[in-house]
């Protein structure tokens, strides 16, 4: 397996698939899940003929279940790390939910010649929390649920969200997929507990307001209007006029991860950008 070591000497896991020599597309996933969130995607663009990379974040998925770093800035970092490792050029930062958030962090504070463009799927930005700046927020005491719902059962926690919110298979109608749930499942509970826990606060109370004006690259925020997990209307909408060079495209009825349920329609327009 791939591992690239932090300098806090986390080791950060990561698949690198495709020509070396072909324009790289690193994906950013979500909490509390792993680079295998983005097979699909990675199959996708493989076939394409790009360079394909995906990390799993420090107390994700296979990557050190370090004691603290679990916060945006070593988030970045560590990504920092891992492109320097790579030295990867021209790259497209592709990040969903907490993973878009790791991406405006990493992309504004990227050395010149990393990032070509960046994409934020269904993604925290500008800030989730409600604040007297941020009205339109989730209070506080949702956060605080999914803390103690974590600690209290976590198995059962992560059974809870792919089956209800994460995939909108609580709307009526909906084609429910138990692999999804169960890919979901199993993807979160590789990761460790006070990663997971800590990284709601991070998820949650993170301001990417002055990181989202920092980014000087093309950057496409997809969004589905029916996201119960990151409401659209205090996420995409905001982030695209903060970025200098945003593009919105929002996606009627879609859930929070619409990356699985609607790839079909999803990966062509990530293509259209990243060729565009």
């Amino acid at each position: 397996m791939n591992f690239v070591t932090t300098k806090d000497g986390a080791n950060i896991f990561y698949k690198d698939w495709g020509p070396r020599d072909a324009q790289p597309i690193v994906f950013h996933h979500g909490w509390p899940l792993s680079a295998d969130d983005w097979d699909t995607q990675m199959l996708f663009f493989l076939g394409k003929g790009y360079r394909v990379i995906a990390h799993d974040r420090r107390g994700h998925g296979r990557s050190s279940q370090t004691a603290d770093g679990h916060e945006m800035d070593t988030y970045a970092a560590d990504v920092a790390a891992l492109t320097d490792a790579l030295d990867l050029k021209n790259a497209v930062h592709i990040g969903h939910s907490t993973g878009g958030g790791e991406v405006a962090r990493y992309v504004a504070r990227a050395k010149p010649g990393r990032v070509a463009k960046a994409v934020l799927v269904s993604a925290v930005p500008p800030i989730m929390l409600k604040t007297p700046a941020n009205p339109g927020g989730l209070p506080l005491e949702v956060f605080d649920g999914f803390r103690a719902a974590l600690a209290a059962n976590r198995a059962q926690f992560f059974i809870d969200v792919p089956a209800g919110p994460f995939y909108g298979f609580n709307r009526p109608g909906a084609k429910v997929s138990q692999g999804l749930i169960d890919r979901w499942w199993l993807q979160g509970m590789m990761g460790a507990a006070n990663a997971h826990y800590e990284c709601i606060k991070a998820f949650s109370e993170t301001d990417f307001t002055e990181d989202l004006k920092k980014i000087d690259v093309p950057v496409l925020v997809m969004h589905g209007t029916d996201d119960q997990v990151v409401p659209y209307a205090d996420s995409a909408p905001l982030s695209a006029k903060l970025l200098k060079h945003g593009t919105l495209k929002s996606y009627d009825g879609y859930p929070h991860g619409m990356l699985s349920t609607h790839a079909d329609v999803i990966n062509p327009d990530l293509l259209a950008f990243v060729k565009g």
